[in-house]
């Protein structure tokens, strides 16, 4: 015979003893074991001695002890327990307090019941995702790709851990990393890992939008709205009704755009420009930026109140350069998608140009790595990716690497400014030597600018032509 599934524990706080009761019997009936305190005071009792809550639902302002100093206590019994704050004295500073201070979220009073059953429905979702999370990181995932992303590092399999619990939830998500990184495969990713996956997936590049076309594209417009409006559209919400919508580059959206994309997170209803109807959207959000979020907040190019309901989950994709162990299982990833497209043998990475790819830094990330494959394989006339056929400044980097090896100190020591300038001059008369004197081609093979070279030579006075 099953076991009856266990109760969600509650602990719900309120000063108001009728509020309390009803509130009480409301959440009985839908499933919650519910705890009852009437003070903040006593809600610390029922913490310390009546065991673990997935939830509480607290009063904000309550004689003595208030619904923040149940909150602290709570998040230092258990993190992962989630407070939802209630009160009749709503405003975007008292509910930024909280969500900063760690709470889920508020809700206002009087609330409807359906309200606030999916509010505690979708913050102990929350709850169960950070628990299974915290097993998940304990487990060392033998995976080495999620979706179309690569990498058997321990970032990267930390991340498709949390990949794997998130893409089922309904939660928004703030996806972080530097351009190139991939922020929309891992987009992609939640998206085809969850029940939304036969629905439509829009990807929207925020910063790509003029700001004045930005409301009309994001819920549509009527016929009519403004100049040129000569039919009903569409807007990229309505067209991901369903499924999923991808905002990349949320922190270039104009502050007056944010109050609307804050509105439509928190009601799921948009208005089409030139409309009076509003229209029910189930679409979920997953935001994407290159910029320090918290730090646009500070200096307040982005709302705050935006933030913390984009930043429900937050996911951190690495940088290349913190993950050089995946390079090898890249480049074999790309150079079997290149090869096969491009209908070529190519069999491998001949060891030089292994080594040269291993010890570049690759500032553009990923993608940058992937297009350096590609032109590689476009190139490549042999079965094996040869040094000739990788870019220029990849090989001008591993020449420099190659020559300061070379460099040994003397045990008598040495004056280093003189012997930089020594190599300097030695440098720039080969270049003007193998260039017959012009200085455009020299600046080329010693990947200056035009400027530097001259003043270079001005200062050491080397003659030259000025072409």
């Amino acid at each position: 015979m099953n076991a009856e599934p266990q109760k969600p524990r509650l602990l719900l706080v309120d000063d108001e003893a009728s509020l309390r009761e009803m509130t009480r019997i409301l959440l009985g009936r839908e499933g919650f074991d519910v705890v009852t305190a009437a003070s903040g005071e006593e809600a610390l009792v029922k913490l310390e001695g009546e065991g673990t809550f997935d939830l509480i639902l607290t009063d904000l302002r309550m004689t003595g002890l208030t619904g923040l100093d149940v909150l602290s206590a709570a998040k230092r019994r258990d993190p992962s327990t989630q407070v939802i704050m209630m009160t009749a004295y709503a405003s975007s500073e008292t509910a930024v307090a909280a969500m900063k201070s760690g709470a889920y979220d508020y809700i206002e009073k009087p609330f409807k019941r359906e309200a606030l059953v999916v509010l505690l429905l979708k913050a102990l979702e929350k709850r169960q995702l950070m628990q299974e999370n915290f097993i998940l990181k304990r487990e060392a995932a033998s995976r080495t790709s999620f979706g179309r992303m690569v990498g058997k590092s321990p970032k990267m399999k930390g991340l498709f851990s949390l990949l794997e619990r998130v893409a089922g939830a309904r939660t928004t998500i703030l996806i972080q990393g530097e351009s190139g990184t991939g922020k929309e495969l891992v987009a992609r990713a939640i998206h085809e890992n969850s029940p939304r996956a036969d629905r439509p997936f829009i990807a929207v590049n925020c910063g790509a939008i003029p700001e004045q076309l930005l409301e009309g594209e994001f819920f549509g417009h009527m016929k009519g709205a403004f100049t040129g409006a000569h039919r009903d559209r569409v807007g990229l919400f309505m067209a991901a009704d369903g499924g999923t919508i991808f905002l990349d580059e949320v922190g270039e959206l104009p502050l007056q755009m944010q109050v609307k994309l804050l509105r439509v997170l928190q009601e799921r209803k948009i208005q089409p420009v030139g409309s009076v109807v509003e229209t029910v959207v189930d679409v979920r959000v997953v935001a994407a930026t290159n910029k320090d979020l918290f730090e646009e907040v500070q200096t307040k190019r982005f709302r705050e109140d935006l933030y913390y309901r984009l930043n429900v989950i937050q996911l951190e994709v690495p940088p290349l350069r913190e993950r050089s162990e995946d390079i090898p299982l890249l480049i074999q990833h790309f150079l079997g998608r290149f090869s096969q497209e491009q209908d070529k043998r190519i069999e491998g990475v001949s060891p030089r140009a292994m080594e040269v790819l291993l010890n570049y830094s690759y500032p553009g990330n990923v993608r940058e790595l992937e297009n350096i494959i590609e032109r590689a394989v476009t190139l490549e006339l042999d079965t094996l990716i040869s040094t000739e056929v990788l870019p220029t400044p990849m090989m001008r980097k591993e020449q420099f690497l190659r020559l300061a090896s070379d460099l040994e100190l003397p045990e008598e020591g040495l004056e280093l400014e003189q012997m930089v300038e020594n190599l300097e001059r030695s440098l720039l008369l080969q270049a003007i030597e193998r260039s017959q004197g012009n200085r455009t081609e020299a600046a080329k093979l010693l990947g200056i600018s035009f400027r530097s070279i001259r003043y270079r030579l001005d200062k050491y006075g080397i003659s030259a032509d000025e072409s």
